[in-house]
């Protein structure tokens, strides 16, 4: 049999999961909408273009992490009258996956700088652009990319406890399909889903590797790292990490925060929202203890970037318990006008 014939007759195990997966998703009504609205917005984004030289390029990005609260600190971001996010509420992932479509296409995303500038006046504040794509911390190109590309652009990072981001994590790629395994065996997979990944991408930057960017449960809770990285690129005084857990906790102070750093006015505070929570069993004692153990390391190297404990490995484990167990309905958490805490469960 010719390697020719072979090739169409057999395919490597992964290969032969994505096939799989792909084809379940073809069969899914909500995937196949998703897609029909991708379809619109790339139409959106090309009809936007011609104007791209005039339109803002960010001046802060949240670049991560991953399930630690991103979409509630945009959401509520986006309500400060002098910030304005991506077209259509997107995480554009220009730095990672579509960088080839190039800066004009990346600008399309943000406003006119004539009508920014219109629309913030009465405010008395320069309008500042931004948008939210959380791989871009963890994506082994996408920094340097962006301090080419974005001369001077500030960074927002957001952790939490890596043990409960990788829970949520896998609970979300399930949810979208892009993970079947249980929670145990991904974990088990995890290596060698990985192995070979970033030395690809480095490799061949047009490469997307489904597994680097949806099944590093364990690897995208390394921060310090990655936070590393970032510094030399950026500078300390460039990046503001907010502790995740005191934002869900009480999400008034961490947001006054994030204005000081950016340089923006207080000009009161927004309806804060818990944003895709995903609901999913305790995670079992033996594997809460494993990643535990396999993040003191970890956690320690990122306390001495950070210069204090994280909250996470600060407050009493008893603590941390009893805040695992808060399940919340899905909805608002607070009335119009009054600040309401942010549950831990948010993410």
């Amino acid at each position: 049999m010719s390697p020719g014939h072979q090739a169409t007759t057999s395919a490597p195990a992964g290969i032969a999961e994505v096939r799989r997966t792909g084809l379940a998703r073809l069969r899914d009504p909500g995937f196949l909408l998703s897609s029909a609205r991708r379809a619109g917005r790339s139409s959106l984004m090309l009809a936007r273009m011609p104007a791209a030289a005039a339109r803002m390029l960010p001046g802060f990005l949240i670049v991560g992490g991953q399930r630690c609260g991103t979409t509630s600190m945009t959401r509520a971001l986006r309500e400060h009258p002098s910030v304005f996010g991506a077209a259509m509420h997107l995480e554009v992932h220009y730095f990672d996956g579509a960088y080839d479509r190039g800066l004009a296409w990346y600008r399309s995303h943000f406003p006119l700088r004539a009508s920014a500038r219109l629309a913030t006046r009465a405010a008395g504040a320069s309008p500042v652009a931004f948008e939210s794509s959380p791989y871009y911390m963890f994506h082994p190109l996408a920094a340097e990319r962006i301090s080419r590309d974005l001369p001077g652009v500030k960074l927002l990072v957001l952790l939490r406890d890596p043990v409960e981001r990788a829970y949520s994590g896998h609970a979300h790629e399930t949810f979208l399909g892009f993970e079947t395994e249980t929670f145990e065996r991904a974990l088990e997979r995890e290596p060698a889903r990985l192995e070979g990944e970033v030395e690809r991408i480095l490799a061949d930057p047009a490469y997307i590797s489904r597994s680097h960017q949806h099944h590093a449960y364990r690897a995208r809770g390394e921060y310090a790292w990655q936070l590393e990285r970032l510094e030399r690129l950026f500078g300390r005084e460039r990046i503001h990490v907010v502790d995740s857990d005191a934002f869900f906790a009480d999400p008034g102070p961490a947001y006054d925060g994030v204005l000081e750093f950016l340089g923006l006015p207080r000009s009161g505070h927004p309806v804060f929202k818990r944003r895709n929570s995903r609901s999913r069993a305790p995670m079992t004692g033996a594997v809460r203890a494993a990643l535990e153990e396999h993040y003191q390391p970890h956690d320690e190297r990122l306390a001495r970037w950070l210069g204090y404990e994280p909250r996470w490995r600060a407050e009493p484990a008893e603590l941390r318990e009893r805040r695992r167990t808060v399940t919340l309905p899905r909805g608002p958490l607070g009335g119009s006008g009054r600040l309401q805490p942010l549950r831990p469960v948010a993410a």
